[in-house]
């Protein structure tokens, strides 16, 4: 991602967030969310802090992933992928998470953590070969959720 590409990302998690959260977070929340987590300050703070990946379709982007860089205990997380619905099941995500993958072969693994109630993306996660480790309660801008983790991983574990 580029800096000019900021505006066309802002818009594509809005969109995506709506598609995906209808009926699970109500609407005025997931704006909160979008408005903090996707305002040009955090797009800019993205860009110099973690790896952010577009995918192009005809010229436009629809889709972006978000990636942190590897800490020292080797790991990693993807905190965002989302695409437009109308390019969804197309193969942008997988690409989009091998992608990122590349860029982070030193870790040992990547967590996400999606909401449990998003069978999309939780049957994404698990055709990638992400293994579902935990799910608890929290909160989510005072909403009550229930989240999944999930981890991938780039090494195999060791067992103590």
């Amino acid at each position: 991602m580029k800096q000019d590409d900021i505006a066309a990302v802002q818009q594509i998690a809005k969109i995506s967030w709506h598609d995906t959260y209808e009926g699970i977070i109500p609407a005025e929340i997931q704006d909160l969310f979008i408005e903090r987590a996707y305002s040009n300050a955090m797009m800019m703070k993205r860009l110099e802090k973690t790896s952010v990946y577009v995918a192009i379709h005809d010229d436009e982007i629809i889709g972006f992933a978000n990636f942190t860089r590897v800490d020292e205990d080797g790991d990693a997380e993807l905190t965002a992928i989302y695409l437009l619905p109308s390019h969804q099941h197309l193969g942008y995500g997988k690409q989009l998470l091998n992608e990122g993958l590349q860029h982070i072969q030193d870790a040992q693994q990547l967590f996400v953590y999606v909401e449990s109630e998003n069978q999309k993306g939780r049957t994404f996660y698990e055709r990638s070969n992400f293994t579902c480790v935990e799910e608890f309660d929290e909160f989510f801008e005072g909403h009550p959720l229930s989240t999944a983790k999930y981890v991938y991983y780039l090494k195999t574990p060791v067992n103590n």
